[in-house]
């Protein structure tokens, strides 16, 4: 199958390759534009020849799919078979399909992959915006973030329509991705955390426990369902985290690996925490045995009443009730985290201590997301320097 290759740019080459006829009976003509970058000009068309070989392997195969053919909805059905559904966590997944078979697919779905323009983004973010994109009946558009998530998957795609040479560059890259308005996490003061805590002495103790767990370790809400009792380590007071349990409907709950590396991690607990952990276990231990054969020994801390391992969002549904029937602020059960970990920055802690208690990937995350403590906590050794400096403890100072 003969092929042929022409500069076009600096990094830039033509691949053409002839094979087969056409309906008219002229010889059919594969072209494809890539890119190659080499030290020298022999480097880079070298690379090139590397590329013609592999693009005759696809037409020979009937791999090759011409991008002036390829409409981005095929591009989006051949991107989640061959890259998302191998390599996206279960719920990110899910949550990206939601995106392409709601919204992106049906704006964008029908143009061809490569004459799609940065002004056809543009304008599907734009629409983003107006009545009738939340698909729920309710007035207005989009939050921010949720557009922001949307330009955050269309920009991946293209990136990999990219490097697998469909197209020269991505059209998302052109454009600003939507501006988020900078929130707060929610948290808890010192003053709440103890009304919170005095509330909590008449409820059921597991609601008990994973909201002194919660509050203790800082631990995101998949991470507090994945524990079993085999990662409390009592002899030693703590708990490891090695997987976390989530929901998604149709598939149930499943186990999976924590949302980074660093997610796995050691936590140091309060002894009055492991206390409280035992007392739970031994409550458990009852219930196992009152339910006899009906019941089934999953391992999982928080269960449900026959041993299966607990739906994930049972906490989190039982949250606000339970704040509203005792006076208190409304805030989600997640940011139980946050207010973990800004008590712990107002009490002088390492930012590094605390991203690593949270499992952070790094401390730029903490930061950003507790900027509200760290200022607050800023201000604490402003104070403690002025002491220093200006002798303020000294009794009598002249």
């Amino acid at each position: 199958m003969p092929g042929s290759i022409e500069k076009r740019g600096e990094n830039s080459y033509r691949l053409i390759v002839s094979a087969g006829y056409g309906p008219d009976g002229k010889r059919k003509r594969y072209t494809k534009t890539i890119k190659v970058y080499g030290k020298s000009e022999s480097a880079k068309l070298k690379e090139a020849e590397k590329e013609l070989a592999k693009f005759v392997a696809e037409i020979e195969g009937n791999l090759f799919v011409e991008p002036s053919k390829l409409t981005f909805k095929a591009f989006i059905e051949k991107w989640l078979k061959e890259y998302a559904e191998n390599n996206l966590a279960p719920k990110t997944l899910h949550r990206y399909k939601e995106m392409l078979e709601k919204r992106i697919i049906p704006a964008l779905g029908h143009l061809k992959l490569d004459k799609i323009k940065p002004i056809h983004v543009l304008e599907f973010l734009n629409m983003l915006k107006e009545d009738g994109a939340r698909l729920d009946g309710k007035e207005g558009g989009l939050s921010p973030q949720t557009i922001k998530h949307h330009y955050r998957l269309i920009h991946a795609i293209f990136e990999d329509a990219v490097k697998w040479q469909l197209i020269p560059s991505n059209p998302a890259s052109n454009i600003e991705p939507p501006k988020v308005p900078k929130k707060e996490a929610g948290y808890y003061n010192e003053e709440e955390v103890r009304k919170l805590i005095k509330a909590l002495e008449n409820e059921k103790l597991k609601y008990k426990v994973a909201v002194m767990v919660t509050l203790a370790a800082g631990l995101r809400i998949g991470e507090l369902m994945g524990l079993k009792w085999e990662h409390i380590d009592f002899e030693n007071n703590i708990i490891k985290i090695e997987q976390a349990n989530q929901y998604l409907p149709g598939e149930g709950t499943f186990t999976k690996n924590p949302k980074t590396e660093t997610s796995k991690r050691l936590i140091a607990m309060p002894k009055e925490i492991m206390d409280l952990l035992r007392e739970y276990k031994k409550e458990q231990n009852i219930e196992r045995l009152k339910k006899g054969s009906m019941w089934i020994d999953t391992g999982y801390v928080f269960t449900q009443w026959n041993g299966q391992p607990m739906y994930p969002y049972t906490f989190t549904k039982w949250f606000p009730k339970f704040l509203e029937k005792h006076g208190l602020r409304r805030i989600t059960f997640h940011q139980l985290r946050h207010t973990s970990a800004t008590l712990l920055i107002n009490a002088g802690e390492n930012v590094r201590t605390v991203s690593a208690r949270l499992g952070h990937s790094n401390t730029s995350t903490t930061m950003n997301i507790y900027a509200h403590a760290l200022k607050s906590a800023d201000r604490n050794a402003a104070d403690k320097i002025a002491n220093y400096l200006f002798d303020k403890n000294r009794v009598g100072a002249e």
